[in-house]
């Protein structure tokens, strides 16, 4: 079931997040890997910051959440991680059509370049990586990351963000 995260589910939610981003530790640059990899206070600043969580819960556990931000013209995809239990069983894809089929904006969503896995669950959705120099730029104009993280990550956009900037860049329409 995909329901949406409480504030008693806050403890759980960041569980959640610390046990799966371990799959970053020793792929990610050193100097963007802590433990742990996220705080409390991180996930509460996201939270007081517009991120909404929806979480899949199976037999009353939480197993796997997703947090979306809409930011002026686009939805962000933030914080999506499944118990390494629970992964490869389809709760990832399962919260991203969910989420998907209930936004009309342009989805983005920002992992690290060398997150192979990561990358790969987003392109089979139909994601596609933007450029490095669009990556920079989404990077700087929705997200507040350090330098270093830009410089170490990419984007990915769904079909609905290129299609808008397709059409934004046809000849003789203003851009």
């Amino acid at each position: 079931m995909i329901r949406q995260c409480a504030d008693s589910d806050f403890d759980v939610m960041l569980a959640i997040i610390n046990e799966a981003a371990r799959a970053y530790k020793g792929v990610i640059p050193d100097d963007r890997w802590h433990e742990p990899y996220m705080r409390e206070r991180e996930l509460r600043h996201e939270i007081d910051h517009g991120v909404a969580f929806l979480g899949h819960e199976q037999e009353g556990d939480l197993v796997g959440l997703m947090g979306v931000q809409p930011i002026q013209d686009v939805t962000l995809i933030r914080h999506a991680y499944v118990r390494t239990t629970d992964q490869q069983h389809g709760i990832g894809r399962g919260l991203l059509d969910y989420l998907h089929a209930r936004t009309s904006n342009p989805m983005l969503v920002g992992t690290w370049a060398d997150a192979d896995w990561a990358i790969q669950f987003y392109e089979r959705r139909g994601f596609r990586v933007v450029s490095p120099e669009e990556k920079d730029r989404l990077l700087r104009r929705y997200w507040s990351v350090p330098e270093r993280q830009i410089e170490t990550s990419v984007v990915l956009a769904d079909e609905r963000w290129f299609d808008v900037r397709s059409v934004a860049q046809t000849p003789g329409r203003p851009t």
